[in-house]
């Protein structure tokens, strides 16, 4: 079982969900509950400040994922900030490296957003390449 600290602090773009411990099995339902009782809304963006993790298993990847769907289904964008280069391996395996959008900071997804205000749709993720092929770039790191 792992120790886990969800902080969530507001920025005009949305919500921003900080992580630091073990994203598992003990203590994913505690970010389900988080990310459901956020305000998310269409053109803001959600997202998960991933540099305090020091573990994460399957189920932190599934919440990941519920997470981006919940974000989804309210027109939001999620982003993975400063996603720890430990994790990349699973990323990439399992395809998250694919669905994702990385940002090397939370506070740059942040002064992403406000730059990208008057792009409408996926513009975030187009000007600046979803996950994919840039997704260490995309964090600060070099491939």
């Amino acid at each position: 079982m792992g120790l886990l600290t969800v902080d969530v602090r507001p920025t005009p773009g949305g919500a921003v969900v900080e992580l630091a411990g073990a994203l598992d099995y003990s203590t994913a339902p505690q970010v389900r509950e988080t990310v459901e009782r956020l305000a998310l809304a269409p053109g803001r963006q959600l997202v998960v400040d991933m540099g305090g993790l020091d573990f994460i298993d399957s189920s932190g990847l599934s919440t990941l994922l519920a997470a981006h769907h919940r974000a989804e289904e309210a027109h939001a964008h999620t982003v993975l900030a400063a996603v720890p280069e430990r994790f990349d391996r699973v990323f990439r395996v399992t395809g998250l490296d694919q669905v994702f959008t990385a940002a090397p900071s939370a506070d740059a997804a942040v002064e992403a957003w406000a730059a990208d205000r008057g792009t409408a749709g996926d513009g975030w993720a187009a000007e600046r390449g979803t996950a994919g092929d840039g997704w260490a770039a995309d964090r600060g790191h070099g491939e």
